[in-house]
């Protein structure tokens, strides 16, 4: 049986120019956070930009930007919070700071909900947040989003690099778009990533430093757009258009 709510993505979608996906092999490598920031400077350069946060269990991305978090209205729809010029969905706004410890059938149900009844009207881009890892929404998000441009995100980590080579295998399988790969946490000339990069021909895009003053800029968009990783961030949205 088909969802109907699949055949109303594309619709809502239909004035979204360009939608990047942010992705990693597993958690605590920062994507959230190169997610965020992303968003943040293409805001800044002009462009009209939305952010999804696709981790719908743990979702983050509000606790970075310091986006209030109220139910949201609903006519014909919902239209997403705005945040220093991006437009923010997430299902925090509706489960809040309350657990949701969803599964299965329930995440997909989930993902397609909010796909269907979220308004993004006329944008440049939309940077999606993915989940960590290869679970369920990760690869609903690939069937429901086929147009998605996918960055992947590593770290200098030998654990890391092995779950990014992963997901790079699946993307590959899927015949996704990759921009390219950028390390997370840079620190040194050393980038250990670039291995990886080369061995899948895939773009290396500059590195994101690792950055003491990111914990202090939370919550603070102004403060996280001064930060040197919003600055390393900035020269890979000049560097993909």
């Amino acid at each position: 049986m088909i969802d109907p709510r699949a055949a109303i993505i594309g619709e809502r979608l239909a004035g979204v120019r360009r939608i990047v996906a942010v992705t990693g092999g597993k958690g605590g490598i920062g994507k959230s956070l190169v997610s965020c920031l992303f968003a943040t400077v293409a805001a800044e350069r002009g462009l009209r930009t939305g952010l999804f946060d696709l981790d719908l269990t743990s979702p983050t991305d509000h606790v970075i930007l310091g986006a209030p978090m109220g139910f949201p209205s609903e006519e014909h729809g919902i239209d997403p919070a705005m945040c220093d010029g991006v437009r923010l969905m997430s299902i925090a706004m509706f489960s809040g700071s309350t657990p949701a410890p969803l599964r299965g059938a329930a995440l997909t149900g989930a993902l397609l909900e909010l796909l269907a009844i979220t308004r993004w009207g006329e944008l440049d881009l939309l940077v999606l947040d993915m989940p960590p890892g290869l679970g369920d929404t990760a690869l609903d998000a690939m069937r429901y989003l086929p147009r998605c441009e996918y960055l992947v995100v590593s770290t200098p980590s030998i654990v890391v690099r092995e779950t990014v080579r992963r997901m790079v295998q699946l993307l590959g399988e899927r015949h996704a778009s990759i921009l390219g790969l950028v390390e997370n946490f840079q620190s040194g000339d050393v980038a250990p990533s670039h291995e990886l990069a080369a061995e899948f021909q895939l773009r290396w895009l500059p590195g994101v430093p690792y950055d003491k003053s990111l914990e202090a800029a939370i919550g603070d968009v102004a403060g996280l757009r001064r930060t040197d990783a919003a600055k390393a961030v900035g020269r890979i949205v000049d560097e993909l258009g």
